[in-house]
């Protein structure tokens, strides 16, 4: 995602600058390719990279991975990834395989140079030996004599050790921006926490509403109710609820403190003061006599459920300098409300290091009015079945071209190219 300079300041709002460089990184990258072609194998080894990083050992001590099937299944599996934490840059990565992490780096970039923080590395005989570089924390050099699990990487071995409160500077950083500041959503994933979310947080509920009216969606807002849990709710719970949550214990004087369990992303329990209630996202319409009615979200389209789970992102995205990976972004959403997304992302940056990158096959997205020729990207597979990423900005195209229209014509690749259907059938039916 580092900006060519071949286009220098078009579409200049979506250029951040790269510490301590003269190059700048984009905020967007949508992926385009045919289906089966491994967009979704980027975003699903990104999140593998980000549970090895911050989660501890498995108890099978594997790895787990999901090697290249197609390939030498004895290679490694490498994986480098560049980022931006705290205005510096760092680079972390790892091999591993089967059973354990071969190498492991994390190292800060400063005007070209490689400031190594720590440097593992396994030899011959199997011994883990990581090499702490330019990190005067005690307790990390201490953690780096032990070593830790072979299956575990040292940087999620500091995180599983040492309380959140004692680990500072540069590795506070990184663990922070893989933690917090990358999120991954996948097509099917919900958002866990939509409901407290929404709950909590009245500037978040009233962008959503704002946004379901522009989007047409026939809502005119959201509405977060409470009621008591009747007896009938209550015994049809799941019964894989905590029995304290249900009880209650006695906290601050004989009062129960504000505890919260979510039953699905738009529905929670609330126990508070002794008193269980279910906390409700509802939909607000207009009926046709004018007056306001709601409904619950499971009566909206699949596509609205699916846009009132994005806007979370959306809203994020507009106030703090995160990376978000959207797997599949058009799924169920009509055409217009994929590009308004992205629309709105792109209009309120201001100077954040945000960074949108999202998987599609929604073709209006392929717009140089929009974004950029070099934050276009298409997966397609080699002859030898792995996944080939390659940029827009790999073909002579001119400003002014229609580059939808030439994509769906094949010009780019990354599309199906389909046989003789009408043959298929014809071969079919001689068999029969």
């Amino acid at each position: 995602m580092v900006a060519s300079n071949r286009l220098g300041n078009k579409h200049e709002s979506h250029l951040v600058p790269i510490p301590d460089s003269s190059e700048s990184v984009l905020r967007t990258a949508v992926i385009y390719g045919a289906n089966g072609a491994g967009k979704s194998n980027l975003f699903r080894a990104l999140r593998y990279f980000k549970d090895i990083a911050l989660l501890s050992a498995r108890n099978d001590g594997g790895m787990l991975r999901d090697a290249f099937q197609l390939g030498d299944a004895g290679e490694t599996s490498d994986f480098d990834l560049q980022f931006i934490a705290s205005g510096n840059l760092y680079r972390f990565g790892f091999k591993i395989n089967d059973t354990q992490v071969v190498e492991e780096w994390l190292v800060q970039v400063i005007k070209g140079r490689e400031k190594v923080l720590f440097e593992r590395t396994t030899g011959a005989d199997g011994r883990i030996k990581i090499n702490v570089g330019e990190i005067e924390d005690q307790r990390i050099k201490a953690l780096a004599t032990v070593g830790g699990p072979k299956s575990q990487t040292f940087l999620s071995t500091i995180h599983a050790t040492l309380d959140e409160a004692d680990i500072t500077g540069e590795i506070k950083d990184v663990l922070l921006w893989l933690r917090d500041n990358l999120i991954l959503i996948s097509p099917q994933q919900n958002h866990v926490r939509l409901v407290q979310a929404l709950s909590d947080t009245p500037s978040l509920l009233s962008f959503a509403g704002d946004f379901l009216m522009f989007a047409s969606t026939g809502m005119i807002g959201l509405k977060i109710t409470e009621s008591d849990l009747t007896e009938d709710e209550l015994l049809q719970l799941p019964r894989n609820i905590p029995t304290d949550f249900l009880i209650g214990s006695k906290e601050n004087n004989g009062q129960t403190s504000r505890r919260r369990l979510g039953l699905t992303n738009t529905d929670m329990i609330q126990r508070q003061d002794g008193k269980l209630s279910r906390i409700k996202i509802q939909a607000e319409h207009e009926s046709q006599g004018g007056d306001t009615m709601t409904l619950d979200l499971a009566e909206e389209s699949d596509g609205t459920r699916r846009l009132i789970n994005l806007i979370p992102a959306l809203h994020h995205l507009r106030s703090a300098d995160v990376t978000y990976f959207i797997d599949e972004i058009d799924r169920s959403l009509h055409p217009h409300l994929v590009r308004a997304f992205l629309e709105s992302f792109l209009e309120s940056c201001g100077g954040g290091r945000r960074q949108i990158i999202v998987t599609t096959h929604e073709s209006s997205l392929l717009d140089q009015e929009l974004i950029r020729r070099d934050e276009i990207w298409f997966a397609e597979k080699d002859t030898g079945g792995s996944t080939r990423l390659y940029s827009l900005l790999d073909f002579k195209v001119r400003n002014d071209l229609e580059i939808r229209k030439h994509y769906l014509q094949g010009r780019f690749g990354a599309i199906p190219f389909l046989g003789n259907v009408d043959k298929l059938c014809a071969e079919q039916n001689d068999r029969k």
